[in-house]
């Protein structure tokens, strides 16, 4: 596994918590410290300071400390590397889907062609039976 994968990983790990999603999101509208970040979650400040390690170890947070507060903000590198995949992703698959559409208008054109040529071939016969049975 490469070093980007590994780095999607940890991403993907930390983005699939609630609390740490909402943490990026807030961290978004700019920097906050730890205090204040954790205020509207509920939870004991050793508990969120958990959350905020792991945005930390994947590279989503750098904290710094400004005298007495650490303050934390986005980084948004490791943001854009997982965008860049689900773009990739994205492409493929829209790709994929629309291939699979041609397909099917395809195979249900040739469905009705083979179906009206059945029905032509049917009145042909029952013309050429009634025609002969004359």
């Amino acid at each position: 596994m490469t070093n980007n994968a590994i780095g999607l990983d940890h991403v993907f790990h930390a983005l699939a918590d609630p609390t740490r999603r909402a943490v990026v999101e807030r961290l978004g509208q700019g920097s906050l410290s730890v205090g204040e970040l954790a205020k509207p979650f509920g939870m004991a400040l050793p508990s969120f300071v958990q959350h905020l390690k792991v945005l930390e170890q994947c590279g989503l947070l750098k904290t710094h400390k400004s005298g007495r507060v650490r303050m934390c903000e986005i980084a948004p590198q490791p943001l854009a590397a997982a965008e860049d995949w689900l773009g990739r992703q994205r492409a493929l698959w829209t790709q994929r889907l629309d291939q699979l559409d041609a397909f099917l208008v395809q195979q249900h054109a040739a469905q009705q062609t083979r179906t009206n040529n059945t029905n032509n071939t049917d009145c042909q016969e029952k013309t050429n039976a009634k025609n002969s049975g004359e």
